[in-house]
């Protein structure tokens, strides 16, 4: 079985560099995707799905997050339920390969699962067909070059009703479950998971018609939101 407190994004295959040594290169970032399963309660509020980092954690541990991980080899080329649309391919592929862009969307959905138990697409024999379709793209952040960990993780968001199962945790995260926005915006976090929750709520208030033509925006550096056009 595999180790519930290992590091996802895996990164025990990279190579770690001192964050404070100005002689050693940067760590090339990693491909990752988080993805923001959300639901409108009936008080109003939005809820979103997520977890508390395992304390053993060498990434990010103690902290609220959303399900999500880096991009593994498998991921490239698979089948799915169904595919990108062609807004979603459109934004992923801004910063990214064809055969990338498509990947993120499928590590999204296979972490989700691997995370809650909570399936978006359907199984068969065993394999994940991910449900492309139901994915929307909000932004994206890298790691500043100073860590020795280092992703450049695409968030996505997909709503509740695309997503089916019941809650069933690996042990990755804890505490898995459905918190008001505000809620979320008060627990322990990561800078970047507050300020991407403000890219949420920002994101959610505008016209379903007008998402698609956000800005792109991408954090960098000690999370400064810029734009990535």
């Amino acid at each position: 079985m595999a180790d519930s407190t290992r590091d996802n994004p895996g990164a025990d295959d990279l190579k770690l560099v001192p964050a404070k040594d100005p002689k050693k290169k940067a760590v090339v970032p990693r491909h990752a995707a988080s993805l923001i399963v959300w639901r409108q309660a009936r008080a109003g509020e939005p809820e979103i799905l997520m977890g508390i980092r395992h304390s053993k954690h060498r990434f990010m541990p103690d902290v609220l997050v959303f399900p999500g991980g880096r991009v593994d080899r498998a991921d490239h080329g698979v089948k799915a339920a169904s595919e990108l649309r062609p807004e979603t391919e459109a934004l992923l592929r801004h910063r990214a390969k064809p055969s990338l862009a498509r990947a993120l969307g499928v590590a999204a959905c296979r972490e989700l699962h691997e995370e809650t138990g909570l399936l978006l697409g359907e199984k068969t024999g065993g394999r994940l067909l991910a449900d492309l379709a139901a994915l929307d793209y909000l932004c994206r952040a890298v790691t500043p070059p100073t860590r020795s960990m280092r992703f450049n993780a695409r968030f996505l968001l997909a709503p509740a009703d695309a997503v089916r199962g019941e809650i069933a945790g690996s042990g990755e995260l804890e505490q898995l479950g459905w918190y008001p926005l505000s809620q979320a915006r008060g627990a322990k976090l990561a800078d970047i998971t507050r300020k991407i929750l403000g890219e949420f709520a920002e994101w959610l208030a505008m016209p379903a018609a007008g998402r698609q033509s956000r800005p792109k925006i991408v954090y960098r550096g000690n999370d400064n939101r810029l734009s990535d056009e």
